[in-house]
């Protein structure tokens, strides 16, 4: 069976994942190599990715763009992934924080945290578009009165996110590089 491995910044993404990746996801051993952030990612992902052995493996790198510059984070990440003779990994960045993606989708939140009438303010101007909020993360503390965590809001957020939402252009595209790297 071919694997699948995520390369990410945080626990809180493999969290996350672990729940989705169900909905997108078949036939594929998934593995998971969780950083402690992301310099610990820069500073091992070619060295990670170089000595990953595992025959027909296929490598996806998630990382948050936060204040940095998208396409330069991409740009560097696919640099190291070819450093690493690893060409065919897929460098996928969350726009601004992976929080974005579940504000995308309040009912995902509304139901994995056991809220109501989060949902209803989906159709609110900064959550129809939430990839432009700098500070996703604290918006969901605040709006789920300092319920979401990190890692156990993830976890139970991340079964509910609808693949086909596409509030969230970064996941969106996230979703369809996953689609297609599994049919390649």
């Amino acid at each position: 069976m071919t694997e699948l491995v995520f390369l990410l910044e945080e626990p809180s993404a493999k969290a996350m994942l672990q729940g989705l990746l169900p909905n997108l996801v078949t036939d594929f051993t998934v593995r998971y190599i969780v950083f402690k952030g992301k310099q610990d990612l820069d500073k091992q992902i070619v060295a990670r990715l170089r000595y990953y052995l595992v025959p027909n493996a296929r490598f996806v790198v998630l990382r948050d763009k936060d204040s940095a510059d998208c396409r330069a984070v991409k740009t560097k990440l696919i640099g190291k992934c070819r450093k690493a003779g690893k060409d065919q990994a897929l460098v996928r960045i969350a726009c601004h924080q992976i929080e974005s993606w579940y504000l995308a989708d309040l009912a995902a939140v509304e139901r994995g945290l056991g809220l109501k009438g989060i949902a209803a303010k989906q159709n609110k101007q900064k959550y129809r578009e939430p990839d432009r909020l700098a500070n996703a993360a604290d918006e969901l503390a605040v709006l789920t009165g300092q319920l979401y965590q990190k890692i156990g809001g993830s976890r139970a957020i991340g079964p509910h996110l609808d693949v086909a939402n596409n509030r969230s252009h970064s996941f969106g595209v996230f979703v369809a590089g996953i689609r297609k790297l599994v049919t390649a």
